[in-house]
This record gives C-alpha cells, sequence and structure tokens, in this order.
C-alpha cells in the first residue's frame, strides 16, 4: 500500500488565467485541427468535440446537428446496420460519425457488439473511426482485444478507453490506440467513485496522460466531467487533444428519449447502471454493482442552442489567453488553482 500525496486537481480547482490577447473577436479563433494519427496513419481535419456513446446522447439525430459543426458523434453500439443504412439515407455524414464495440466478445459467446461493429464497417468502409469502450481498461485481455481490433482495421483510427493514469495511455497508444479516452468516474450520471473508491480527478489526469500520450505520438481524450463550456475549455487548456461530452447534450430533442407526458421529462442514465442492463437486456449476474445513476431531465428543446453556446464558451476562453487555434490552446494556457472535488451536477435529479 501506498499514499500518493500529490495534489491532484479536477475542472472546479482550477481556473484559466487571462493573459494579453491580440484575438479582437471570437470569430477570429479556429476551432477545427488537422491530426495525423500514429497508429493508423489517417489525416483528419475536424473539431474535436465528441457526442458520447451514451443512449439519449450517440444518436443520428444528434450526429445530423454536431456535423454542422464538424464535431463528432460516437453511435451507440447497438445500433444495427439497418438503422446505419437509414440513418446515412437520411444525411448523416459518415465522416462525422464512429462506430462503437465493447468487449464483451471475449467473455459472453453470444455478446454480439463486435459482429455488429464489423457488420457497419463492412457496409460502411468510409467511416474512419472505431471507439473500443469499457469501463475499466486496465485488465491485460484489453490490450489484447485493441491489438486485435488494429490487426483487423489496420487502417481506422481507433479510439480506447478508459484509463486515468500516464502508464495505461501509454501501454494502449503502443499496442493501437491512436486516441486513448481518459476519465473514470467524473461523469455526471456515473457513480463509479462512490461505488468503487477509484478514480483520478480528471483535470490532473488530463494533464499526465496527455504528457505521456504526446511522448509516443499519440492523442488523448478527455471523457466527463464537463458541466459548462468552461470545463471544455480548461481540458483543452490542459493538453486534452479531444473532448467527449455526454450530459451536456442529454435532455434535448436529439436524444430521441421519449418525453414522459405527466412529467414533461425525459430518463438519461449511466451505461453502467441497472437501468441500462435493463434497456439492453443484459444480465447483472449476481456480481455486478449498479455503477450509473438513472435520472429525469427537463425537456430542454432543440440541441443547436446548446451547442453554439459551449462553442460560444471555448472561443471566447480562446480570446482570453491569446490562443489564436484551438490546437494553441495548451501552448497558451496558466492556470491559477481554487477548490472542489466531486461533480454532482445531476444528484438532484436522482430517482
Amino acid at each position: 500500500m501506498r499514499i500518493n500525496t500529490e495534489p491532484k486537481l479536477n475542472f472546479d480547482d482550477v481556473l484559466l488565467e487571462p493573459k494579453r490577447s491580440t484575438l479582437s473577436s471570437r470569430k477570429d479563433v479556429d476551432m477545427t485541427r488537422k491530426f495525423t494519427f500514429r497508429n493508423s496513419g489517417k489525416v483528419v481535419n475536424f473539431l474535436p468535440i465528441f457526442a458520447s456513446n451514451m443512449d439519449g446522447v450517440g444518436t443520428f439525430s444528434m450526429a445530423r446537428v454536431l456535423q454542422e459543426h464538424k464535431m463528432m458523434t460516437v453511435i451507440t453500439k447497438s445500433t444495427t446496420v439497418d438503422q446505419w443504412r437509414q440513418a446515412v439515407g437520411n444525411g448523416v455524414r459518415l465522416q462525422s460519425v464512429s462506430v462503437c464495440t465493447g468487449t464483451n466478445k471475449m467473455w459472453d459467446p453470444e455478446a454480439d457488439d463486435y459482429q455488429n461493429m464489423q457488420e457497419v464497417l463492412q457496409s460502411f468502409p468510409d467511416i474512419k473511426f472505431i471507439t473500443v469502450d469499457v469501463a475499466n481498461a486496465y485488465h491485460e485481455n484489453f490490450v489484447d482485444f485493441i491489438k486485435r481490433v488494429r490487426d483487423e482495421f489496420p487502417d481506422k483510427v481507433i479510439i480506447a478507453g478508459n484509463v486515468v493514469t500516464p502508464e495505461m495511455t501509454e501501454e494502449l497508444i503502443i499496442n493501437g490506440a491512436d486516441v486513448v479516452k481518459i476519465g473514470i468516474g467524473p461523469g455526471s450520471v456515473c457513480t463509479t467513485r462512490t461505488m468503487t473508491g477509484v478514480g483520478v480527478p480528471q483535470f490532473s489526469a488530463i494533464l499526465d496522460c496527455a504528457d505521456a500520450a504526446n511522448g509516443v505520438d499519440g492523442h488523448i481524450m478527455a471523457d466527463g466531467g464537463c458541466v459548462h463550456p468552461g470545463d471544455i475549455a480548461k481540458a483543452f487548456g490542459g493538453g486534452a487533444h479531444m473532448v467527449m461530452i455526454g450530459g451536456m447534450l442529454a435532455g434535448h430533442n436529439e436524444s430521441e428519449e421519449e418525453v414522459n407526458l405527466d412529467t414533461g421529462k425525459r430518463e438519461f442514465y449511466g451505461m453502467s447502471s441497472d437501468r441500462a442492463r435493463e434497456v439492453h437486456g443484459r444480465r447483472k449476474d449476481g456480481y455486478r454493482g449498479n455503477e450509473g445513476r438513472l435520472v429525469e431531465l427537463p425537456d430542454r428543446g432543440p440541441v443547436n442552442d446548446t451547442v453554439e453556446d459551449l462553442l460560444g464558451g471555448v472561443r471566447s476562453a480562446c480570446t482570453y489567453i491569446g490562443a489564436r487555434r484551438l490546437k494553441d490552446m495548451a501552448k497558451c494556457a496558466s492556470f491559477v488553482t481554487t477548490h472542489n472535488v466531486i461533480n454532482r451536477v445531476y444528484e438532484k435529479y436522482d430517482k
């Protein structure tokens, strides 16, 4: 046993420090980035904010809005080939979406998420991104799984996670991942930290893992914990190459979740919650805990207003610190420390 006494920070513990800027307007900020990915060799230019692959967020309706801003959407892994076919026919652009899989195939012969991903990529080879999503990417067979995906899809950009330490960030990149998702337990409907006691405060995890990824020519995606547009700005300033958001986009029309006619609210739940298992017909098996909360959110209307608001916040942050390009935020950023740790944004909606 050991205790790391080095202070670790969350988004609420820091603020970006303003400095003299030559930018005269938010519109002068270039919000897109051109990435060259280490393992796939792909070169892609986009605005590196991703909608999470959560139910109520990773939908095709969300993708149609976000693609107009050059943002990305990770489509839920339960989405069928027929649903993909219909979405593409309705205007979803393949360059703006990622297919998603878990690793259940390694333990459950009946699991179909990996086979479904294979069929989607066979039908739509122009999809550039694969997201391999698990709550805990620290087990050795997850690394083996990433190697398998890389061998089968050598030219795809592989996003893999989640982890929160530099060593595992390097391990995943060296073994085939182009982008590593950073975050254990910071999400608004995730209860992993309280259920397991595991995690690293998100801002410090970003700092440490970004440094590790840069050392091996890889990239990281900050996943979870962003409550306000300023948190996205802090993530980029702390070195995240990309940011994934879920709760900030939940509850809108594009969630494709039905509005409860009695309450006027929409469900939103963590993907390791009992509710998610119920929706997707997964067994609890007697050894799984409930690591997500179920909340009901007021109907928030069209998502585009929220997207424009959060992008406006990040643009404004760039003007405060003199970053002419989103890419320059980490170079231009300096921070001052404040206080706070746990994301409690949706506790009042707990059922």
